[in-house]
């Protein structure tokens, strides 16, 4: 498996610059994961990018995973209600 671990911030400040080079990542690892637990920030754009990339591995015919969610991450997830919907495993924090 090869692994990307973003860091800083997933908004829509870094998500244009992001893009290209996740979009790499993923075309050219045979088992991407993106560990998401250094992002301080993230956004609808983020949010967008993360989506991108599921559907780019699915097109592709490869499975993407991310792991290690952040609460920056968790919390844009969650108020989308995408939580479930990516697949991969969530450690929620509790209240």
């Amino acid at each position: 498996m090869d692994t990307y671990s973003l860091e800083g911030e997933l908004t829509i400040f870094t998500a244009a610059q992001l893009k290209p080079e996740l979009l790499n990542f993923l075309h050219s690892s045979t088992a991407p994961e993106l560990n998401l637990s250094a992002v301080t920030e993230c956004d609808t754009a983020g949010l967008q990018l993360l989506i991108l990339l599921k559907r780019e591995a699915t097109l592709t015919g490869k499975s993407i995973s991310f792991m290690m969610h952040s609460k920056a991450v968790i919390e844009v997830l969650e108020l989308a209600r995408l939580t479930s919907q990516f697949g991969d495993p969530i450690v929620l924090a509790h209240s």
